[in-house]
């Protein structure tokens, strides 16, 4: 998500949470007896958000509760897919690879991803090994999940992964850096029986 849509999605977000803090809040203070202003909604703690002839005044249309229901599940649905973009890691697509001519290419993250997880994998004492990229084209981040063997050295594993593996990556795509987060967990075993 670029900066523009990051600061658009928080500006909303703090916009919509001020409204609803706002309006439960003096629900609530007016619910508990707190005097309300003329221009609100509510004059007591006894009044209601609509009377019984605004709830009723449609009810009879036959379109009414289709439009109701249509338009609250859109809401619904809408939210969930709001809230599932802002909560998600956002996976790139390509990372642009410096040619040398001004122009550079297009690799595509899945491919280096690809090539990075093969190339560990075959580390002596990995198990298994799921790399992930992250951040912008020209300055991609990579997350790498490793699953050691119970006898691994996680010491000599990390050291080789940094050393070896995500240098041959940051030299196939021209970066001077590639930030990673690694993260490993062993495998667990049964205690070996000594006689």
């Amino acid at each position: 998500m670029n900066t523009v849509l990051r600061t658009v999605n928080r500006v909303l977000l703090g916009l919509i949470g001020l409204l609803l803090i706002v309006t439960g809040g003096s629900v609530l203070a007016i619910g508990l007896g707190a005097p309300s202003p003329g221009w609100w909604i509510h004059r007591d703690r006894h009044d209601v958000l609509l009377t019984a002839a605004e709830r009723t005044k449609w009810r009879d249309q036959g379109w009414w509760w289709p439009v109701v229901f249509t338009v609250l599940a859109l809401l619904v649905v809408l939210t969930l897919w709001w809230l599932t973009r802002s909560v998600q890691r956002h996976r790139l697509a390509v990372v642009r690879v410096e040619t040398g001519d001004d122009e550079g290419a297009a690799l595509r993250a899945r491919a280096l991803e690809s090539s990075l997880a093969m190339e560990a994998a075959r580390l002596e004492g990995v198990e298994r090994v799921r790399v992930r990229l992250t951040g912008r084209r020209r300055a991609p981040r990579v997350r790498v999940r490793v699953r050691l063997e119970p006898d691994a050295d996680p010491g000599r594993t990390l050291d080789t992964l940094t050393s070896e593996t995500l240098a041959h990556a940051r030299a196939s795509v021209g970066l001077t850096s590639l930030p990673s987060e690694i993260r490993m967990r062993a495998t667990g075993h049964r205690p070996e029986r000594v006689t």
